[in-house]
């Protein structure tokens, strides 16, 4: 059941990787409006494409890895994704990361390798 890991993590900084970049792409988005302008903005906006297509290549492996794993162990190794979304908040947007979201993350790991076994 091992091998699930290898293909978890990708999937989980697949998603994790559309996530920041959907960040950077809505910090460059203009206050909504039913707009031309606003229209054009989403159009040309490099970071917002880029999101959607690590967001097909995530779902993509998703549906391979529940094709072949029981979704049992599979559903919970998503979880993957928060640890490195938040180290993402952390490196690239300087956010704060108090003790408790260390010991939640450390918690996620934990039971990854528990339900990876």
């Amino acid at each position: 059941m091992w091998k699930i890991i290898p293909i978890s993590l990708l999937q989980s900084l697949l998603l994790s990787a559309a996530q920041v970049f959907l960040k950077v792409a809505l910090t460059r988005m203009p206050t909504f409006s039913c707009s031309r302008h606003y229209l054009l903005s989403l159009l040309s906006n490099w970071p917002l494409a880029m999101s959607g297509a690590l967001f097909a290549l995530a779902s993509l492996l998703w549906m391979y890895i529940v094709k072949t794993y029981p979704l049992s162990t599979a559903y919970p190794l998503v979880s993957l994704s928060f640890v490195f979304g938040m180290l993402a908040a952390m490196l690239l947007f300087h956010e704060q990361v108090s003790v408790q979201q260390w010991v939640g993350v450390m918690l996620i790991v934990v039971g990854c390798i528990l339900i990876a076994k």
